[in-house]
């Protein structure tokens, strides 16, 4: 699905099925370097159970056209006016890593467009080690191979996957790698310097999910009780084996919180 924002042309994926304004509406919100595929299962789950889905692509990502935004304040009012052109009222936002903040920010700038919020892989701040910001800017092959083995937990590093012949760090490596003109540095740059976090949190009204991977090096579990406590009525999750990318080590285990938690909040029975 092609729409245009601010005159920019954007890459939509609906999970499968047509978009439909009149049913619950979901938005998916990818983290930095990555597009809508990291959301393959979930997004397809959703769209064929009741929820008309939208899987963003930032600018400059998936397909749609840039350049990148160079703040997560940016992308929240990129975001904010992509909402605004489906003319379908409140949304679900599910975001992941950078765009856990990213929809964070949108909840709390405009609380009439969101009906629930789940952030996954998430800390606030979000800051970056120097040495790895530098190289996603002067030296991108290593920059991937430090985030994948960062994004990954332990059972992905040795093939714990359900899927034969799947081997996911490399398919992260290969999406990573994907990136181009300034893309990694600019989303990485643009987590580092966001600092609303907290006091976006506290202006959160609608219900929210904060999940954690257990087994998260780059946002610890840990990591998320300070937004917890900032957000009125939060609930966490803790996924049990899963790394930074819940999405893809676990996705059936994540999957069922994301379910449980919407079906919770929506008119889908």
């Amino acid at each position: 699905m092609d729409i245009h924002v601010n005159d920019k042309l954007v890459k939509l994926e609906t999970g499968g099925r047509e978009f439909d304004p009149s049913k619950p509406n979901l938005v998916f919100v990818h983290g930095a370097g990555m597009d809508h595929t990291v959301w393959a299962l979930q997004s397809r789950y959703f769209a064929h159970h009741g929820f008309s889905v939208i899987a963003a692509n930032l600018p400059g990502h998936g397909g749609s056209q840039g350049p990148c935004l160079s703040s997560v304040e940016e992308m929240a009012d990129w975001l904010i006016t992509l909402i605004g052109s489906l003319s379908c009222g409140r949304v679900g936002l599910v975001g992941h890593s950078m765009g856990a903040l990213v929809t964070l920010e949108t909840a709390a700038k405009r609380p009439d467009l969101v009906s629930f919020l789940s952030l996954l892989g998430v800390s606030v701040p979000m800051p970056v080690n120097a040495d790895l910001l530098a190289k996603t800017k002067n030296s991108v092959p290593e920059a991937v191979e430090l985030i994948v083995n960062w994004a990954f937990g332990r059972r992905a590093q040795i093939g714990g996957t359900r899927t034969p012949g799947f081997w996911m760090l490399g398919g992260g490596r290969q999406l990573l790698m994907k990136s181009k003109n300034g893309q990694l540095h600019a989303d990485f740059k643009a987590c580092n310097e966001y600092l609303n976090g907290l006091s976006a949190a506290k202006n959160i009204k609608c219900p929210t999910l904060i999940v954690a991977g257990a087994d998260d090096k780059m946002t610890p579990p840990g990591s998320i009780k300070t937004i917890a406590e900032n957000i009125t009525g939060s609930d966490t999750a803790v996924i049990p084996s899963a790394g930074h990318m819940m999405m893809i080590e676990t996705p059936d285990e994540l999957l069922q919180t994301l379910w449980d938690f919407a079906r919770s909040n929506s008119t889908v029975c």
